[in-house]
């Protein structure tokens, strides 16, 4: 018995681990939200398992817990987020959008028209098409990292938005090294006076022209801000079909960190490679247990609802430079 057991068990094993489980995830089952009626309460969260952050699609207004909601009709950004429930809301939030022609940084400006069926959604990997501006953002993650693919049309006025958010933020541009850092302190009580979400960008293409946003208004005589909502827009002239990479990047513990974080977990390493890596996770987590009879459509309930076990509780630890886990402090 034993050794037929054993058997069973290493046949199970490199099945499971070869098959593509990750195709059953679907991150948008439960966003059919309804405030009133408490339905649905969740969000496509694009992570790894248990990622100290994730990334979402925000059809909802800044702030609002229900930032993603299945029946909307418009996208105003790409949030990095950290929300645990809608009831809780989010923390050190900020978000990614893309327009162009269109220089604006209100969110509700900014925002542009979306179908599903322009939008593929699995748990590492992120498209959608913005019909307004005809190009197309893509998002792969890592653990507290990630990478943005934007496909531009051919035009002198193409525009990257980095909203910070509001409840006091921080920004500053660094042209010529194609750099953007930050910060964003916005929550929902429970946190310390220091608490802040560090963040870094890095574009692959040279800025034409620089905008900050803050509390309302944009300057193109500035680099840096701090204030109660800042943020920036950066111009660039683009090919038809011309895709801007981003890789970026963030923590809890300092700007210092974040870059490490970004080169760690990005380093060199292509949209594709982080995406390809990212699936492989899913699948190694995914074949932990397999799912045996049912049809495809209960297949794809039961692995969603496995993927959603493990979103949290979210790594909230980083490793320094040694490799050495390290805490965000509320003391230093």
């Amino acid at each position: 018995m034993k050794k037929i057991a054993l058997f069973v068990l290493l046949a199970f094993n490199a099945f499971s681990q070869n098959a593509d489980l990750a195709k059953y995830i679907n991150p948008l089952i439960g966003t059919d939200s309804d405030f009133s009626l408490s339905n649905g309460n969740t969000y496509p969260a694009i992570a790894l398992p248990w990622g100290m952050n994730f990334w979402s699609p925000q059809t909802n207004k800044m702030g609002d817990g229900w930032a993603y909601q299945y029946a909307a009709k418009k996208i105003r950004g790409f949030k990095q987020t950290h929300q645990p429930s809608p009831w809780i809301n989010d923390y050190g939030a900020f978000s990614i959008f893309a327009t162009t022609e269109k220089l604006v940084f209100d969110e509700n400006k900014r925002e542009s028209w979306y179908s599903h069926k322009a939008e593929v959604v699995q748990a590492h990997y992120y498209k959608v098409y913005l019909s307004d501006y005809n190009m197309t953002v893509e998002i792969t993650p890592t653990e507290r990292a990630a990478r943005f693919r934007i496909t531009y049309p051919e035009t002198e006025k193409a525009y990257l938005i980095v909203d910070a958010f509001f409840k006091n933020s921080h920004i500053k541009v660094y042209p010529e090294e194609r750099k953007i850092v930050g910060y964003s302190c916005n929550n929902s009580g429970g946190v310390p006076e220091n608490f802040k979400n560090y963040f870094v960008i890095y574009a692959d293409k040279a800025f034409e022209q620089v905008y900050i946003a803050k509390d309302g208004s944009l300057d193109i005589k500035l680099l840096e801000a701090t204030g109660k909502h800042v943020g920036s827009v950066i111009q660039f002239k683009t090919k038809a079909n011309e895709a801007v990479n981003l890789k970026i990047a963030s923590s809890f513990i300092s700007p210092e960190q974040a870059e490490l974080n970004l080169q760690r977990e990005i380093g060199n390493k292509t949209f594709g490679q982080i995406a390809t890596e990212g699936r492989a996770t899913w699948n190694k987590m995914m074949s932990r247990i397999a799912a045996e009879g049912g049809s495809e459509a209960e297949k794809g309930t039961f692995y969603t609802a496995l993927y959603r076990t493990m979103l949290f509780p979210r790594k909230f630890y980083e490793l320094d430079k040694n490799n050495k886990v390290m805490h965000y402090s509320p003391y230093n």
